[in-house]
């Protein structure tokens, strides 16, 4: 099995490192436009295997996707960071370009991947990739809702001082601040969540999860990138190991929610096929309402892309 990544920055190293770890792939290609940085980082992660015991074997390259060529999986990070008072909105003109570009080299050298891409604004960009790449919308979504969980369920831990490892949950909707978190569906160990959190803390949770990317930019300067690129390579594993995992992914929605000709976070299935199956909640009205108004956030910068020439 083979992965490339694209885009060596700090998401995309991240996800190469991680996935090297996990040791379930033969070869992961870095690569970057940036002279020697895919080089440079993949050694630093290559040798770390003679300590980390994995056999995973993992090359750098400039500019030059041939060798990633027959990939099984792509994961696109290339793009722009967002900076301190920049919305996701802001980065959507020239990481739409870049996306545009990347996705046109990976279908010439990959025509039978499964592309997963983790650029921001990231239900815009994967949007991008589709009509890029032309493929069936299954082979082609974001990582958004695995992250956004994962905040979700670092905060109820914090809170609860337990373990992440015993919370469930599930968030819906755009990633950014319209994102929907999903009280109802929280539990810990199979205890509702609202048995063990006061209302007025479980809405303060909320709403830091929805500001979390917002929170790491202030604090750094710039996005997060480890558990970015740790969402990201778990898809990877879900997808290589067909391991039909349950996953909050951003996919194109034809019909389900009520919703069409949207790409927007939901819980998939994820297995060697891609995206093998979306699952359709039932929503109360006040749910509905916020997945609406997430939807129609993301259809308004979706809309800006179909004007831009960068689509065409």
């Amino acid at each position: 099995m083979k992965v490339s990544v694209i885009g060596a920055g700090n998401v995309g190293a991240t996800v190469a490192n991680v996935l090297a770890h996990y040791d379930i792939v033969n070869e992961i290609i870095v690569l970057d436009i940036k002279e020697g940085i895919a080089e440079g980082k993949a050694l630093d992660i290559w040798q770390t295997a003679p300590i980390n015991m994995y056999s995973t074997r993992v090359k750098g390259v400039t500019n030059d996707y041939a060798p990633t060529a027959n990939s099984d999986v792509v994961v696109i990070t290339s793009g722009l960071p967002r900076k301190p008072g920049m919305s996701r909105d802001d980065l959507i003109s020239t990481n739409a370009g870049i996306v545009k570009s990347v996705t046109e080299q990976v279908v010439k050298y990959s025509p039978n991947t499964i592309i997963i891409v983790v650029s921001n604004p990231l239900d815009v960009m994967t949007y991008c990739a589709y009509l890029t790449s032309k493929f069936d919308s299954r082979r082609v979504f974001g990582m958004a809702g695995i992250l956004d969980t994962a905040r979700y369920k670092a905060f109820l831990a914090d809170e609860l001082n337990c373990s992440p490892k015993d919370i469930q949950a599930m968030i819906l909707g755009g990633h950014g601040d319209t994102m929907v978190p999903l009280p109802r569906y929280t539990t810990v160990t199979g205890i509702p969540i609202t048995e063990l959190v006061k209302p007025e803390r479980l809405n303060a949770i909320i709403e830091r999860t929805k500001a979390g990317g917002g929170e790491l930019v202030k604090l750094m300067g710039t996005s997060a990138w480890i558990a970015p690129g740790a969402a990201a390579a778990q898809m990877v594993e879900a997808i290589v190991k067909d391991e039909k995992r349950i996953h909050p992914c951003c996919v194109l929605l034809n019909g389900e929610y009520g919703m069409k000709d949207i790409y927007l976070g939901v819980p998939v299935v994820l297995g060697k096929k891609g995206v093998e199956k979306i699952i359709e909640l039932k929503l109360d009205a006040a749910e509905k309402d916020l997945l609406n108004k997430s939807a129609a956030a993301v259809k308004e910068v979706m809309e800006v892309l179909d004007k831009m020439a960068v689509t065409v």
